[in-house]
């Protein structure tokens, strides 16, 4: 009975969070909406037993990239001081196109007979995951790469932020 109304209010959150993200007026605020965005979605991972996810979605997105993303607003916030029109010309055909999604999508699940049997979770699958992320013959040397690209980033974006 709980993880019902748990789904409802963490999908809600997420749901609610994005919906603020997209029509927040302020770019700051945007980015704490993202974060709870990011909150909600990290309740469904954890609704979903899969701990390793929720984890990842709390240290990585609101950890680390939400916080580079508020860090970069704060920086640039001088360079953004033109004004800009606050409604998009075309928002009539963001919402039209929305609804068409919302459409398809709702005739799509309602199409479905039903829910599946839940698939037996391998007990090792942490275990596996952890073994395929550090061996040398895995993602070792991606994940490496990818980790050392992000710290030229931030290396160049404080450089550049710095010279000005």
């Amino acid at each position: 009975m709980t993880v019902p109304i748990l789904f409802f209010l963490f999908g809600g959150i997420a749901l609610g969070a994005a919906i603020g993200m997209v029509t927040a007026r302020k770019v700051f605020h945007a980015a704490l909406w993202m974060l709870l965005s990011f909150f909600g979605v990290a309740g469904l991972y954890v609704l979903l037993e899969a701990p390793f996810f929720a984890a990842a979605q709390l240290f990585v997105y609101m950890g680390a990239i939400g916080i580079l993303i508020i860090f970069a607003i704060m920086l640039t916030r001088g360079m953004m001081r033109q004004r800009m029109p606050r409604v998009n010309e075309q928002w009539w055909l963001a919402g039209l196109l929305a609804l068409v999604l919302l459409v398809v999508l709702g005739w799509l699940v309602w199409q479905q007979p039903g829910v599946t049997p839940r698939a037996a979770v391998p007990e090792d699958s942490l275990n596996r995951l952890g073994l395929v992320l550090v061996d040398p013959e895995g993602f070792a040397l991606p994940f490496e790469v990818a980790s050392v690209l992000l710290v030229m980033a931030l290396i160049g974006a404080v450089t550049i932020v710095r010279e000005r």
